[in-house]
């Protein structure tokens, strides 16, 4: 089975990685910090717009593989205060759906850029 890149121009990467590789009907999304696509540079404001411009990214990889959130079925959250917890919670379930993809949230010394939030995610061809 051959594993594929995933690029979009609306995404960039910091580092020598893909945004996303797709392998069979699974889609491994690179964790995304809270980049501006447009600046490269991190959004300013709280966990909860970080939060949010993080999914938003996700959102335009998992686009350009012709996916959506209701295809994900892992993510992983990295954090570097577990207090910002529960902003993250109110940010993320707007973006997804019940039933919720299985999760795990992680805390972290440091993330890249001092980011205070990065998102990964898992997503299936055939999960809807």
């Amino acid at each position: 089975m051959a594993k594929k890149a995933i690029t979009t121009p609306k995404a960039k990467t910091i580092g020598p990685y893909s945004a996303a590789i797709e392998s069979g009907e699974l889609v491994f999304v690179s964790g995304q910090i809270p980049l501006d696509p447009r600046t490269g540079k991190l959004v300013e404001g709280d966990t909860a717009a970080q939060t949010r411009q993080s999914l938003e990214n996700l959102k335009t990889i998992l686009a350009a593989a012709g996916l959506t959130f209701a295809h994900v079925v892992k993510t992983t959250i990295f954090l570097t205060s577990m207090g910002d917890f529960a902003a993250v919670n109110d940010v993320y379930k707007t973006y997804m759906a019940e039933p919720y993809p299985a999760r795990s949230t992680i805390a972290v010394a440091a993330l890249p850029m001092g980011a205070k939030v990065e998102i990964e995610m898992i997503a299936d061809r055939s999960a809807t």
